[in-house]
């Protein structure tokens, strides 16, 4: 069992990138360490980054404030005025390649800008390099998202299997009103954000603030490398960090980052000694990713215990296709399963518009796969479009047990109901995969060896 160190965004007020940037300096990243980073994008001249402590609504958070050496704008959360000197995308990527920034904070920021870039050129309609990031190119938003990257390197927060950052963040509140920005007024949220929203299918809510409480750059950071939007995750809180924003509202204008530890099989982790604490105190600058991996090896017995069934959270991908052929479909299974690790795909024959034959394709896999069952999916289909939906589902606790027969041994997925004393087997099946290539081998039926892994399994356990 893996213990990692994962980290929950909590906005009651919305997320702005200098919000998020104000709880990791909470945190104890220090702001000397984000300044010497971020001077080497080349940007120096540009900026003054500092950090105060203030008061919002009797509880103290801190606040990060990027100051423009020319005067021309003070970056404010809840605030879109005119950035002077935006930039493309392909500028803004070139200054964070060139930069020698750590590999995980480079990695992170470029994958904050790229999805900006997409959801600001679907909102106008076009391409993602031709983006002019009015609001969010100049120097304080990039000081803000390239800032965040690096402290959540610094913080050591573990790193998931598509290399992002094992961070979860809860539902957004929408705001009200409107706000003045480079298109002139517009309705909050504003477009970006709801686009970005849509692109993650991301839970939101109104809490009766009309006010703009989640930015471009805030909804950016966070749907790019949140893992998982909604309630937190099974962890023990570790540290919690305050990052202010700059308007006074009814609640406190405060973003929430509780780091913490989880184990890789949801069990809420329990300090054993004084040195578990968190990276604060450690004297490591930055680090690297620590991939944990949860692949069950079929040549030992691995068990899920705990309350039976266990509740988990799982991601669902659709689509629908009319033009397709049944070959490719074949094709795109497979590589759902090898290469998006997706725990089941199906499709089910509909009626599409104008009487067309159609088939429902659907993916189920975990949500740190979504992304890469996504890519998979617009790569080998002709989608134009998919639905991305979070559910939740009961799971009995099984172990993979190992069978011998006479001619090879074979795994059995055992099911059972109740606690591990008391349990009730409800399912016993062999391994496809390992039967088919016995049955191979020895030029018999399949039907048979799983005849006999089941004989043999039974005999034993009676």
């Amino acid at each position: 069992m893996s213990v990692s160190k994962i980290a929950y965004i909590q906005c009651p007020t919305g997320i702005s990138g200098d919000m998020f940037l104000g709880a990791l300096l909470s945190l104890g990243v220090p702001v000397e360490y984000l300044i010497e980073k971020l001077n080497a994008l080349g940007i120096e001249s540009e900026y003054r980054l500092s950090s105060e402590f203030v008061q919002r609504n009797g509880q103290q958070a801190t606040k990060a404030t990027v100051d423009l050496l020319d005067h021309h704008h003070h970056h404010d959360h809840h605030h879109h005025d005119h950035h002077h000197g935006g930039r493309h995308l392909p500028e803004i990527e070139k200054m964070i390649i060139h930069a020698g920034l750590p590999p995980r904070a480079e990695a992170w920021s470029l994958a904050i800008f790229r999805q900006l870039a997409v959801a600001e050129g679907a909102v106008h309609g076009i391409a993602p390099e031709k983006v002019h990031f009015h609001e969010v190119g100049a120097v304080d938003a990039i000081v803000d998202i390239v800032g965040t990257s690096l402290g959540l390197d610094w913080l050591d927060i573990d790193s998931n299997e598509l290399g992002l950052p094992k961070l979860y963040c809860s539902e957004f509140p929408t705001g009200g009103g409107t706000v003045r920005a480079a298109h002139g007024l517009m309705p909050v949220p504003v477009p970006a954000v709801l686009k970005l929203w849509e692109m993650r299918g991301c839970p939101v809510y109104s809490n009766g603030i009309d006010k703009e409480l989640v930015t471009p750059t805030g909804a950016a950071i966070a749907t790019a490398l949140a893992c998982e939007f909604g309630a937190p995750p099974a962890m023990t809180i570790r540290q919690v960090g305050l990052g202010a924003g700059s308007l006074n509202l009814p609640i406190p204008n405060i973003l929430r980052l509780w780091l913490g530890v989880a184990t890789d099989d949801g069990v809420v982790h329990k300090a054993n000694s004084a040195t578990d604490v968190t990276h604060s105190h450690h004297p490591h600058p930055h680090s690297h990713p620590h991939p944990h991996s949860n692949t069950t090896s079929p040549t030992k017995t691995t068990k899920f215990v705990g309350s039976s069934p266990s509740l988990e959270n799982i991601s669902v991908l659709e689509t629908q296709i009319d033009d397709l052929s049944p070959q490719a479909v074949g094709y795109v299974f497979d590589a759902l399963f090898t290469e998006g690790n997706a725990v089941d795909v199906f499709t089910q024959s509909i009626g599409m518009k104008k009487s067309r034959p159609g088939i429902l394709l659907k993916v189920i896999c975990h949500p740190e796969n979504l992304a890469k069952c996504e890519a998979i999916l617009f790569r080998e289909t002709t989608t134009l479009g998919i639905r991305r939906l979070t559910q939740q589902r009961a799971v009995l606790q099984r172990e993979i047990q190992q069978v011998k027969t006479e001619y090879g041994t074979v795994p059995v997925k055992v099911a059972w109901i109740g606690e591990e004393e008391k349990k009730f087997i409800t399912n016993i099946q062999p391994e496809y995969e390992n039967c088919a290539e016995l049955a191979r081998k020895h030029n018999i039926s399949w039907r048979e060896i799983q005849r006999l892994a089941l004989q043999n399994w039974h005999s034993q356990h009676v």
